[in-house]
Protein backbone atom coordinates (compact mmCIF):
# COMPACT_ATOMS: atom_id res chain seq x y z
CA UNK A 1 0.00 0.00 0.00
CA UNK A 2 1.23 3.33 -1.14
CA UNK A 3 2.30 5.71 1.75
CA UNK A 4 0.30 8.55 0.23
CA UNK A 5 -3.45 8.45 0.36
CA UNK A 6 -6.45 9.92 -1.48
CA UNK A 7 -9.95 11.48 -0.95
CA UNK A 8 -12.47 9.04 -2.37
CA UNK A 9 -16.54 9.07 -3.09
CA UNK A 10 -16.76 8.94 0.81
CA UNK A 11 -15.33 9.99 4.03
CA UNK A 12 -12.44 7.84 4.49
CA UNK A 13 -8.49 8.23 2.41
CA UNK A 14 -8.36 5.42 -0.67
CA UNK A 15 -5.41 4.13 -2.50
CA UNK A 16 -4.62 6.92 -5.58
CA UNK A 17 -5.76 6.00 -8.48
CA UNK A 18 -3.07 7.61 -10.21
CA UNK A 19 0.60 6.95 -8.63
CA UNK A 20 1.72 9.99 -6.36
CA UNK A 21 4.26 12.13 -8.31
CA UNK A 22 8.11 11.00 -7.56
CA UNK A 23 10.74 13.69 -7.30
CA UNK A 24 12.89 12.52 -9.65
CA UNK A 25 9.82 13.00 -12.56
CA UNK A 26 9.32 16.49 -11.02
CA UNK A 27 13.17 17.14 -11.87
CA UNK A 28 12.58 16.05 -15.00
CA UNK A 29 9.76 18.47 -15.42
CA UNK A 30 11.13 21.33 -13.62
CA UNK A 31 15.12 20.91 -12.92
CA UNK A 32 16.32 20.84 -9.65
CA UNK A 33 13.87 20.78 -7.02
CA UNK A 34 11.97 18.85 -4.01
CA UNK A 35 8.55 17.98 -3.13
CA UNK A 36 6.96 19.60 -0.29
CA UNK A 37 3.67 18.79 -0.62
CA UNK A 38 1.71 15.67 -2.28
CA UNK A 39 -2.19 17.03 -3.30
CA UNK A 40 -5.00 14.13 -1.69
CA UNK A 41 -7.29 15.23 -4.64
CA UNK A 42 -8.40 11.93 -6.56
CA UNK A 43 -8.76 12.78 -10.13
CA UNK A 44 -4.72 13.51 -10.98
CA UNK A 45 -1.49 13.55 -9.54
CA UNK A 46 -0.19 17.06 -8.08
CA UNK A 47 2.10 18.43 -5.96
CA UNK A 48 3.67 22.00 -4.21
CA UNK A 49 7.56 21.82 -5.20
CA UNK A 50 10.50 23.93 -4.17
CA UNK A 51 12.64 25.17 -6.79
CA UNK A 52 15.47 27.95 -6.05
CA UNK A 53 13.55 29.22 -2.80
CA UNK A 54 10.21 29.46 -5.18
CA UNK A 55 7.72 27.08 -5.00
CA UNK A 56 5.63 25.58 -7.86
CA UNK A 57 2.72 23.57 -8.10
CA UNK A 58 3.06 20.69 -10.32
CA UNK A 59 0.14 18.21 -11.94
CA UNK A 60 0.15 15.41 -13.55
CA UNK A 61 -2.79 14.15 -16.20
CA UNK A 62 -2.66 10.77 -17.98
CA UNK A 63 -3.60 11.82 -22.03
CA UNK A 64 -6.99 9.82 -21.71
CA UNK A 65 -8.13 12.88 -19.30
CA UNK A 66 -5.85 15.60 -20.65
CA UNK A 67 -4.52 16.28 -23.05
CA UNK A 68 -2.46 19.50 -24.30
CA UNK A 69 -5.11 20.79 -26.06
CA UNK A 70 -7.66 20.22 -23.71
CA UNK A 71 -5.50 21.95 -21.17
CA UNK A 72 -5.09 25.15 -23.51
CA UNK A 73 -8.63 25.71 -23.19
CA UNK A 74 -8.38 26.30 -19.77
CA UNK A 75 -5.12 27.66 -19.80
CA UNK A 76 -6.35 30.67 -21.96
CA UNK A 77 -9.38 31.59 -19.78
CA UNK A 78 -6.87 31.65 -16.66
CA UNK A 79 -4.77 34.00 -18.89
CA UNK A 80 -7.89 35.64 -19.63
CA UNK A 81 -8.72 36.39 -15.72
CA UNK A 82 -4.94 37.13 -15.20
CA UNK A 83 -4.72 39.82 -17.76
CA UNK A 84 -8.18 41.50 -15.87
CA UNK A 85 -6.93 41.50 -12.24
CA UNK A 86 -8.41 38.59 -10.96
CA UNK A 87 -6.46 36.65 -8.52
CA UNK A 88 -5.53 33.27 -10.30
CA UNK A 89 -2.04 31.36 -10.43
CA UNK A 90 0.12 31.94 -13.63
CA UNK A 91 0.45 29.14 -15.85
CA UNK A 92 4.72 28.80 -16.40
CA UNK A 93 4.51 25.34 -18.58
CA UNK A 94 3.00 22.38 -20.47
CA UNK A 95 5.10 19.57 -20.42
CA UNK A 96 4.55 15.78 -22.17
CA UNK A 97 6.17 12.72 -21.38
CA UNK A 98 4.95 9.62 -22.86
CA UNK A 99 1.26 8.78 -21.67
CA UNK A 100 1.67 12.04 -19.01
CA UNK A 101 0.94 15.27 -20.06
CA UNK A 102 2.19 17.71 -16.54
CA UNK A 103 1.07 21.73 -15.88
CA UNK A 104 3.41 24.00 -14.11
CA UNK A 105 1.78 26.65 -12.37
CA UNK A 106 2.97 29.55 -9.74
CA UNK A 107 1.98 28.11 -6.25
CA UNK A 108 -0.43 31.04 -5.58
CA UNK A 109 -0.49 33.58 -3.22
CA UNK A 110 -2.45 32.96 0.67
CA UNK A 111 -2.95 29.80 3.26
CA UNK A 112 -4.45 26.85 1.64
CA UNK A 113 -6.60 26.45 5.11
CA UNK A 114 -8.75 23.80 3.35
CA UNK A 115 -5.84 21.86 2.12
CA UNK A 116 -7.46 18.50 3.46
CA UNK A 117 -10.88 19.29 3.39
CA UNK A 118 -13.12 17.15 1.49
CA UNK A 119 -15.43 18.12 -1.49
CA UNK A 120 -18.87 19.00 0.00
CA UNK A 121 -17.42 19.69 3.24
CA UNK A 122 -18.16 22.98 4.46
CA UNK A 123 -17.15 26.49 5.26
CA UNK A 124 -15.40 27.31 8.75
CA UNK A 125 -17.40 30.49 9.37
CA UNK A 126 -19.83 32.23 7.29
CA UNK A 127 -17.24 35.03 6.95
CA UNK A 128 -15.55 32.77 4.85
CA UNK A 129 -18.57 31.51 2.93
CA UNK A 130 -19.86 35.79 2.34
CA UNK A 131 -15.68 35.93 1.11
CA UNK A 132 -15.75 33.01 -1.24
CA UNK A 133 -19.13 34.41 -2.74
CA UNK A 134 -17.77 37.83 -3.29
CA UNK A 135 -14.77 36.23 -4.51
CA UNK A 136 -16.70 34.57 -6.80
CA UNK A 137 -18.38 37.56 -8.13
CA UNK A 138 -15.12 38.94 -8.84
CA UNK A 139 -14.20 36.49 -10.88
CA UNK A 140 -17.34 36.74 -12.99
CA UNK A 141 -16.63 40.02 -13.83
CA UNK A 142 -13.04 39.16 -15.01
CA UNK A 143 -14.56 36.56 -17.00
CA UNK A 144 -16.30 38.90 -18.98
CA UNK A 145 -15.36 39.30 -22.72
CA UNK A 146 -13.67 35.93 -23.08
CA UNK A 147 -16.13 34.36 -26.46
CA UNK A 148 -14.30 31.09 -26.63
CA UNK A 149 -16.34 28.45 -27.33
CA UNK A 150 -17.22 25.55 -25.27
CA UNK A 151 -14.60 23.25 -24.58
CA UNK A 152 -14.37 19.69 -26.35
CA UNK A 153 -16.00 16.51 -25.27
CA UNK A 154 -13.25 15.31 -22.66
CA UNK A 155 -13.52 13.56 -19.63
CA UNK A 156 -14.20 15.56 -15.94
CA UNK A 157 -15.71 19.01 -17.34
CA UNK A 158 -18.66 20.41 -15.39
CA UNK A 159 -20.25 21.59 -18.59
CA UNK A 160 -23.35 22.90 -19.48
CA UNK A 161 -24.92 21.70 -22.50
CA UNK A 162 -27.77 18.84 -21.67
CA UNK A 163 -29.76 21.91 -19.59
CA UNK A 164 -29.21 24.50 -21.30
CA UNK A 165 -31.28 23.19 -24.34
CA UNK A 166 -34.72 23.47 -25.33
CA UNK A 167 -34.72 19.91 -25.79
CA UNK A 168 -32.71 18.50 -22.97
CA UNK A 169 -33.58 14.92 -23.71
CA UNK A 170 -32.34 15.47 -27.34
CA UNK A 171 -28.88 17.18 -26.02
CA UNK A 172 -28.73 14.38 -23.36
CA UNK A 173 -28.06 11.75 -26.31
CA UNK A 174 -26.11 13.91 -27.93
CA UNK A 175 -24.08 14.38 -25.05
CA UNK A 176 -23.38 10.39 -25.05
CA UNK A 177 -22.92 9.29 -27.83
CA UNK A 178 -19.92 12.04 -27.63
CA UNK A 179 -18.64 10.25 -25.38
CA UNK A 180 -17.73 6.42 -26.33
CA UNK A 181 -17.04 5.40 -23.01
CA UNK A 182 -19.77 7.12 -21.10
CA UNK A 183 -22.35 5.43 -23.32
CA UNK A 184 -20.37 2.03 -22.28
CA UNK A 185 -20.93 2.68 -18.57
CA UNK A 186 -24.42 3.75 -19.33
CA UNK A 187 -25.12 0.32 -21.43
CA UNK A 188 -26.96 -1.75 -18.43
CA UNK A 189 -28.84 1.06 -16.75
CA UNK A 190 -32.05 2.86 -16.99
CA UNK A 191 -31.11 5.85 -17.51
CA UNK A 192 -33.32 7.09 -20.55
CA UNK A 193 -36.38 5.94 -17.61
CA UNK A 194 -34.48 8.06 -14.90
CA UNK A 195 -33.84 11.17 -16.91
CA UNK A 196 -37.34 10.84 -17.90
CA UNK A 197 -38.62 10.38 -14.27
CA UNK A 198 -36.30 12.88 -12.64
CA UNK A 199 -34.55 14.92 -14.66
CA UNK A 200 -36.47 16.34 -17.06
CA UNK A 201 -39.26 17.27 -14.74
CA UNK A 202 -36.52 19.33 -12.97
CA UNK A 203 -35.78 20.73 -16.40
CA UNK A 204 -39.16 21.83 -17.57
CA UNK A 205 -39.19 24.39 -14.42
CA UNK A 206 -35.75 25.63 -15.52
CA UNK A 207 -36.50 26.31 -19.37
CA UNK A 208 -38.61 29.30 -19.20
CA UNK A 209 -35.26 31.07 -17.91
CA UNK A 210 -32.62 30.03 -20.14
CA UNK A 211 -33.24 32.50 -22.44
CA UNK A 212 -32.95 35.35 -20.54
CA UNK A 213 -29.25 34.01 -19.62
CA UNK A 214 -25.91 35.22 -20.77
CA UNK A 215 -23.00 33.20 -21.36
CA UNK A 216 -20.13 33.34 -19.39
CA UNK A 217 -16.55 30.89 -18.93
CA UNK A 218 -17.12 30.23 -15.42
CA UNK A 219 -14.85 28.30 -12.41
CA UNK A 220 -17.61 25.10 -11.86
CA UNK A 221 -15.80 23.67 -8.61
CA UNK A 222 -16.08 26.33 -6.58
CA UNK A 223 -15.31 24.72 -3.52
CA UNK A 224 -13.24 26.53 -0.07
CA UNK A 225 -10.21 23.55 -1.17
CA UNK A 226 -9.71 25.52 -4.37
CA UNK A 227 -9.27 29.03 -2.55
CA UNK A 228 -6.35 30.09 -0.71
CA UNK A 229 -6.91 32.65 2.49
CA UNK A 230 -5.05 35.67 3.93
CA UNK A 231 -4.83 36.67 7.27
CA UNK A 232 -8.12 38.70 7.38
CA UNK A 233 -10.16 35.32 5.99
CA UNK A 234 -10.59 36.93 2.28
CA UNK A 235 -9.72 35.40 -0.98
CA UNK A 236 -5.98 35.70 -1.85
CA UNK A 237 -6.00 32.96 -4.67
CA UNK A 238 -8.42 31.16 -7.07
CA UNK A 239 -7.37 27.46 -8.06
CA UNK A 240 -8.18 24.69 -9.95
CA UNK A 241 -9.87 25.68 -13.32
CA UNK A 242 -9.68 21.72 -14.32
CA UNK A 243 -13.99 21.79 -14.77
CA UNK A 244 -14.01 25.21 -16.38
CA UNK A 245 -16.05 25.44 -18.86
CA UNK A 246 -18.94 28.33 -21.00
CA UNK A 247 -21.86 28.28 -18.94
CA UNK A 248 -23.45 31.07 -17.04
CA UNK A 249 -22.64 33.21 -14.12
CA UNK A 250 -26.04 31.76 -11.93
CA UNK A 251 -24.17 27.85 -13.01
CA UNK A 252 -21.49 28.52 -10.82
CA UNK A 253 -23.84 30.16 -8.27
CA UNK A 254 -26.00 27.39 -7.93
CA UNK A 255 -22.32 25.12 -7.91
CA UNK A 256 -21.07 26.99 -4.86
CA UNK A 257 -24.02 26.23 -3.15
CA UNK A 258 -24.41 22.57 -3.84
CA UNK A 259 -20.22 22.44 -3.30
CA UNK A 260 -20.55 23.94 -0.01
CA UNK A 261 -23.26 24.34 1.75
CA UNK A 262 -25.29 20.55 1.42
CA UNK A 263 -23.55 18.33 3.16
CA UNK A 264 -23.68 15.11 0.84
CA UNK A 265 -21.24 13.20 3.29
CA UNK A 266 -23.14 13.60 6.43
CA UNK A 267 -26.53 11.87 7.22
CA UNK A 268 -29.63 12.68 5.82
CA UNK A 269 -27.48 15.73 3.77
CA UNK A 270 -28.13 18.59 6.23
CA UNK A 271 -28.14 21.98 4.77
CA UNK A 272 -25.78 25.34 6.23
CA UNK A 273 -28.44 27.60 4.98
CA UNK A 274 -26.92 30.67 7.10
CA UNK A 275 -23.78 29.65 4.74
CA UNK A 276 -25.99 30.02 1.34
CA UNK A 277 -27.17 33.84 3.04
CA UNK A 278 -23.68 34.54 3.46
CA UNK A 279 -22.63 33.65 0.12
CA UNK A 280 -25.15 35.11 -2.04
CA UNK A 281 -25.02 38.14 0.22
CA UNK A 282 -21.47 38.45 -0.37
CA UNK A 283 -21.78 37.65 -4.35
CA UNK A 284 -23.93 40.10 -4.99
CA UNK A 285 -22.16 42.87 -2.73
CA UNK A 286 -20.07 42.88 -6.19
CA UNK A 287 -22.25 41.64 -8.23
CA UNK A 288 -25.82 41.57 -8.06
CA UNK A 289 -27.83 38.72 -9.89
CA UNK A 290 -30.30 40.21 -12.58
CA UNK A 291 -33.85 38.98 -11.97
CA UNK A 292 -33.46 36.07 -14.84
CA UNK A 293 -30.27 34.56 -12.67
CA UNK A 294 -32.36 35.13 -9.17
CA UNK A 295 -35.29 33.67 -10.89
CA UNK A 296 -33.34 30.78 -12.31
CA UNK A 297 -31.19 30.03 -9.60
CA UNK A 298 -33.42 27.77 -7.57
CA UNK A 299 -34.54 25.97 -10.92
CA UNK A 300 -31.42 25.32 -11.70
CA UNK A 301 -29.61 24.03 -8.42
CA UNK A 302 -31.00 20.70 -8.23
CA UNK A 303 -29.73 20.02 -12.20
CA UNK A 304 -26.19 21.64 -12.01
CA UNK A 305 -24.71 18.57 -10.92
CA UNK A 306 -25.82 16.32 -13.94
CA UNK A 307 -23.18 17.00 -16.28
CA UNK A 308 -20.49 16.89 -14.35
CA UNK A 309 -22.09 13.30 -12.59
CA UNK A 310 -22.30 11.78 -15.99
CA UNK A 311 -18.80 12.81 -16.91
CA UNK A 312 -17.30 11.09 -13.89
CA UNK A 313 -19.06 8.27 -14.29
CA UNK A 314 -17.18 7.72 -17.85
CA UNK A 315 -14.29 8.57 -16.63
CA UNK A 316 -14.89 5.77 -13.79
CA UNK A 317 -16.05 3.42 -16.22
CA UNK A 318 -13.81 3.93 -18.79
CA UNK A 319 -10.44 5.52 -17.34
CA UNK A 320 -10.09 3.94 -13.92
CA UNK A 321 -12.22 0.71 -14.12
CA UNK A 322 -13.81 1.47 -10.95
CA UNK A 323 -16.98 -0.31 -10.66
CA UNK A 324 -18.07 0.79 -7.10
CA UNK A 325 -17.03 4.39 -7.85
CA UNK A 326 -18.99 4.23 -11.50
CA UNK A 327 -21.95 2.97 -9.61
CA UNK A 328 -21.54 5.91 -7.09
CA UNK A 329 -21.51 8.29 -9.75
CA UNK A 330 -24.79 6.98 -11.11
CA UNK A 331 -26.44 7.71 -7.89
CA UNK A 332 -25.01 10.78 -7.59
CA UNK A 333 -26.63 12.08 -11.22
CA UNK A 334 -30.04 10.31 -9.87
CA UNK A 335 -30.11 10.27 -6.14
CA UNK A 336 -29.15 14.12 -5.80
CA UNK A 337 -31.43 15.21 -7.85
CA UNK A 338 -34.31 13.21 -6.13
CA UNK A 339 -33.04 14.77 -2.86
CA UNK A 340 -34.30 18.03 -4.31
CA UNK A 341 -37.81 16.72 -4.31
CA UNK A 342 -37.60 15.74 -0.23
CA UNK A 343 -38.57 18.34 2.74
CA UNK A 344 -34.82 19.27 2.91
CA UNK A 345 -34.21 20.11 -0.62
CA UNK A 346 -37.33 21.70 -0.79
CA UNK A 347 -37.10 24.38 2.10
CA UNK A 348 -33.47 25.12 0.34
CA UNK A 349 -35.40 25.86 -2.85
CA UNK A 350 -38.14 27.71 -1.22
CA UNK A 351 -35.05 29.83 0.60
CA UNK A 352 -33.59 30.71 -2.76
CA UNK A 353 -37.20 31.56 -4.10
CA UNK A 354 -38.04 33.66 -0.53
CA UNK A 355 -34.77 36.01 -1.11
CA UNK A 356 -34.84 36.92 -4.97
CA UNK A 357 -37.33 38.05 -7.47
CA UNK A 358 -38.86 34.94 -8.97
CA UNK A 359 -40.78 36.38 -12.03
CA UNK A 360 -39.75 35.54 -15.48
CA UNK A 361 -38.05 38.17 -17.88
CA UNK A 362 -40.55 39.36 -20.73
CA UNK A 363 -37.79 41.15 -22.55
Amino acid sequence: MSSHLAHGMGTEPVEPDWPPLTEAEVVQVVGPARVVWRSPRPLSAAAVVERAGRRLFVKRHHRSVRTPEGLAEEHAFLRHLRERGAPVVEVLDVVSREEWVYEVHSAGAGTDLYRDALSWSPFRSRTHARASGAALARLHLAAEGLDAPRRAPQPLVASFTVFAAEDAFAALERYVAERPLLAEALTDLPWRADARRVLLPLHERLAPHLPHLQPLWTHNDWHASNLLWDTAGEVSTVLDFGMSDRTTAVHDVATAIERNAVQWLEPGFPVREQDVDALLDGYESERPLSAAESAALPELLPLVHAEFALSELGYFHGITGSAPNARLAYEYLVGHAEWFAGETGLRLLDRLRRRTPTAVPTE
